[in-house]
């Protein structure tokens, strides 16, 4: 029972009496972040709307406002996770804080589909520096037997962001224009810096790597080449198109370059090394495909409730609400979880409820109960809790404290990427789907709008509108092409789940006696830790 306090001179004891608030404000800079995302989905639907109400984005211009934003993030965070354990982590998250501040702002003005996009990729470069930095303080002022409740605590309070995100989205909508889902950041990040410069103290790795340039400028350029050419190729319902091609093929190459120069540099954004453990590997693997199959599902999901079921923006967000009160009330539990059964049997059971809550979406129609799909969110945010806090825990642990700003940086990005890719992929089946099945019922349409119309369901009622009492006949078919649509992207959405499924099954450690999991910890800790 005297192992532990070895360790216990790690954290000065005034920073660990006062480690719990300091998580709080640890989380309400999470809450920023995660709350715009989660808000910019309940308005993805008023901003496709015609000016003077929205900005007329198109399906593509939607998926770039959300996209934009997560490839710099994605891009950029391995800089940001060594430049926070390089320069203090308070420094980073701080500066972050006041770009995203200066960014949301900017995007609460933006006059066109494109000038958000651009606002969208500053949001991005804030909240880079604040994702990563969150963790990596977490990770320095709680010992590692809490760390585990610590996480799952920060992993809860992803959830409560989801839930609030909606709500406050839709709220904001009912009263107020678009823009007003973006400045309402600007108040609490002036809260979270103000609390930050109070309470929060500073960290850093002694031993820092030196900035890696060309890496990172691998890494961005690869991601958007290859997230550009999918977007495109559902928006011209053609893979085979050469330039949907060339950017696809391109960004594989850009990224078969970055992971090879990160191979043989001597200082990498992204050590290679890391991944030659297969738990750490798995586990980082699995919140990838987990992301990949949620953000592509609650893309949709926004239009089958608002444009199928005529729901307000306000009501959306209550209709979500179950996916994050399951995440509130199970992520900070989840440990006790992998405590009985074991961190493979509780991630693959996880992994197989999402997919069966994938696919349950394929049973949707235009009159389904709706507490059947609040069934659905309350199930799947059960199963999210239950992947994401025993793997954040796996690979935070993986890792020396010292290079928790890189083991953060690393588990942020794999995310942010397979959500990324997750709208991309599943965003263009949701597309070409949708094209291919409202295509024979355009007849009616002037041939110089039956390519736009053809674009969403949003399109094709917006022509519909335009056409008057004609239009009314394209109602229906739009729906029931959007259902078809739907169905098949929740089933690509699931088979993804599943393969994540097989990936901890086969990967992740089984049920450990208190003797094994000490030995187990020392494996994966590297030495220094």
């Amino acid at each position: 029972m005297t192992t532990p306090a070895v360790p216990a001179s790690r954290v000065p004891a005034e920073v660990h009496r006062r480690r719990w608030a300091i998580l709080g404000v640890l989380m309400l800079s999470l809450l920023i972040v995660v709350l715009d995302n989660s808000i910019l989905n309940v308005a993805v639907k008023t901003i496709s709307t015609p000016a003077p109400t929205g900005l007329g984005a198109t399906q593509s211009e939607l998926e770039w406002a959300i996209n934009a934003y997560t490839l710099v993030f994605a891009g950029l965070l391995f800089s940001a996770g060594l430049l926070g354990d390089r320069l203090g982590r308070k420094k980073v998250l701080l500066g972050g804080l006041v770009v995203f501040g200066t960014g949301s702002a900017l995007a609460a003005s933006s006059g066109s589909p494109g000038e958000l996009i651009s606002f969208r990729a500053v949001m991005g470069l804030g909240a880079a520096f604040v994702m990563p930095a969150t963790l990596a303080v977490l990770m320095n002022v709680f010992e590692r037997d809490e760390q585990p409740k610590a996480i799952g605590i920060w992993a809860g309070g992803v959830g409560l962001a989801i839930a609030i995100g909606p709500i406050t989205g839709g709220v904001l909508l009912d009263h107020f224009w678009w823009g007003s889902v973006f400045l309402v950041n600007v108040p609490i990040v002036i809260v979270a810096v103000a609390l930050m410069l109070w309470l929060v103290p500073d960290s850093r790795d002694p031993k820092p790597g030196r900035i890696d340039p060309i890496g990172v400028g691998l890494s961005v350029v690869g991601l958007v080449l290859l997230v550009y050419g999918i977007i495109r190729g559902g928006e011209l319902a053609d893979f085979t198109d050469p330039t949907v091609l060339a950017s696809i093929g391109g960004g594989l190459v850009v990224l078969i370059a970055f992971v090879l120069f990160e191979k043989r540099s001597s200082h990498p954004s992204i050590d290679v090394g890391y991944f030659k453990n297969k738990v750490f590997s798995a586990a980082i693997s699995v919140i990838a495909l987990v992301f990949f199959a949620l953000m592509g599902v609650t893309f949709f999901s926004v239009f089958y409730t608002q444009s199928v079921r005529g729901y307000s923006p306000l009501e959306t967000g209550l209709l979500l609400l179950p996916l994050a009160v399951a995440q509130l009330i199970f992520a900070p539990r989840a440990r006790l979880v992998v405590d009985r059964i074991g961190i493979r049997a509780t991630t693959t059971g996880a992994m197989l409820l999402i997919a069966a809550m994938l696919a349950a979406f394929a049973t949707l129609d235009a009159d389904t109960p709706i507490w059947v799909l609040e069934i659905i969110f309350f199930l799947m945010g059960t199963g999210m809790a239950h992947i994401m806090t025993p793997t954040s825990v796996v690979i935070m642990q993986a890792l020396p404290r010292e290079k928790a700003g890189s083991a953060s940086a690393l588990s942020n990005t794999f995310r942010q990427v397979g959500g990324a890719l997750g709208i991309a992929v599943l965003g263009s089946v949701l597309s070409t789907a949708y094209r291919g099945s409202i295509e024979d019922k355009l007849g009616m349409v002037p041939p110089n709008l039956r390519d736009t119309a053809g674009e969403s369901i949003e399109a094709t009622l917006g022509v519909a509108a335009k056409l008057g009492p004609e239009g009314r006949a394209l109602v229906t078919p739009a729906y029931d092409a959007f259902l078809h649509a739907m169905h098949i992207t929740a089933l690509c959405g699931a088979g993804v789940a599943l393969l994540g499924a097989v990936v901890v099954a086969l990967c992740l450690p089984g049920r450990q006696r208190p003797a094994e999991g000490a030995e187990k910890e020392a494996e994966l800790v590297p030495a220094g830790e």
